[in-house]
């Protein structure tokens, strides 16, 4: 754990005693608040009641965008809950709605919003769910460090190198722009079950989907970083979190969509003038699962700690307006799961 995850856990595990305890002591509770399935032990007369010791396994997988954040709120959920486990799967955004919406997982994490075809094949299973915004993201171009000609490139140029039609034509940096060295182009992307694919596809190439094929496709976005580094003359893009991880070996392309020059970062992330990559990210819980006192738990965990989570986990915390949203919709769905 990190020194931020140690100063985190204080306040969280406060909260985390809050929460049960308000849970445990059932009909105390104040009106409108969720109610524990599970039973605390008696408490003492005159003393506070002992929070409920959950078990059990609350599956979530998904987006490998979203992952770090979720993980990071598994870990710290972990120090208070030992015996609720909390596994973190990463089969990319399409992949996590499939066993989502198969009723395999509890949680699907995503790096886009849901699309009508997954919405079908839940509701054919009869899964309820609600799409909670948890973080925003700087969908980040990079380089390696030693390229010192690409330090900002355009939307057009960007859908030069990656557009369908560039397959087996656009091979060198100098087909981008001819002032670019004729440097062998070495392109590293998400796979095509990947949310961040699928955004950065209809973004920067105009329709969801719409790639070139010969590019080096991976739904872990440690092999984008490694083979970019690896490269003189590769580029991938990834989530704004697997950069600052690595921001020692890789260097973040600035974007012009038309206004200037703007590089990625937690403030032109949230004031949206790092266009057009800026985007939300989610987490669809279950209905159903909310049910189980662990999965409740660990939502309430997630969701009352999300501001100091996100930024412990160098994600893009919400705006406080978002935040309120947050903790609405997640009251909504335990409203849903009845």
């Amino acid at each position: 754990m990190t020194s931020g995850q140690r100063r985190l856990l204080g306040v969280a595990t406060a909260a985390l005693v809050v929460s049960l305890s308000a849970a445990a002591c059932g009909g105390n509770a104040k009106p409108g608040s969720p109610e524990s399935t599970s039973a605390a032990a008696p408490a003492e007369s005159g003393s506070a009641a002992a929070p409920a010791a959950l078990s059990g396994e609350v599956k979530v997988d998904g987006s490998s965008t979203v992952a770090p954040l979720t993980q990071a709120a598994s870990e710290l959920f972990g120090e208070e809950q030992p015996q609720v486990k909390v596994p973190v799967g990463t089969s990319g955004t399409g992949g996590g709605f499939e066993k989502f919406c198969a009723g395999e997982t509890d949680i699907s994490n995503a790096s886009r919003a849901i699309k009508d075809e997954e919405k079908a094949a839940c509701e054919a299973k009869g899964i309820k769910f609600t799409e909670l915004t948890v973080a925003t993201d700087a969908l980040t171009v990079v380089v390696p460090k030693e390229n010192t000609w690409a330090t900002c490139l355009t939307t057009d140029q960007l859908k030069k190198m990656w557009e369908p039609g560039a397959e087996g034509k656009v091979n060198s940096w100098k087909d981008i722009d001819a002032k670019f060295p004729d440097e062998p182009l070495k392109l590293y992307g998400p796979g095509t079950d990947s949310g961040t694919f699928d955004y950065f596809t209809d973004a920067i190439n105009g329709e969801e989907g719409a790639s070139r094929k010969d590019y080096s496709p991976s739904e872990n976005d440690n092999d984008i970083v490694n083979g970019v580094k690896g490269a003189k003359g590769g580029l991938g893009y990834f989530g704004f979190t697997y950069f600052e991880e690595n921001a020692d070996t890789l260097t973040a392309v600035q974007v012009d969509s038309g206004k200037g020059c703007v590089a990625p970062s937690v403030e032109t992330a949230q004031d949206g003038t790092y266009a057009p990559l800026s985007r939300p990210l989610f987490i669809y819980p279950s209905a159903a699962a909310t049910k189980r006192p662990e999965v409740a738990a660990f939502l309430d965990f997630y969701v009352g700690n999300i501001g100091a989570i996100a930024k412990d986990a160098k994600f893009v915390p919400l705006n406080p307006e978002q935040e309120a949203k947050l903790k609405s919709d997640l009251q909504a769905l335990k409203g849903l799961a009845g």
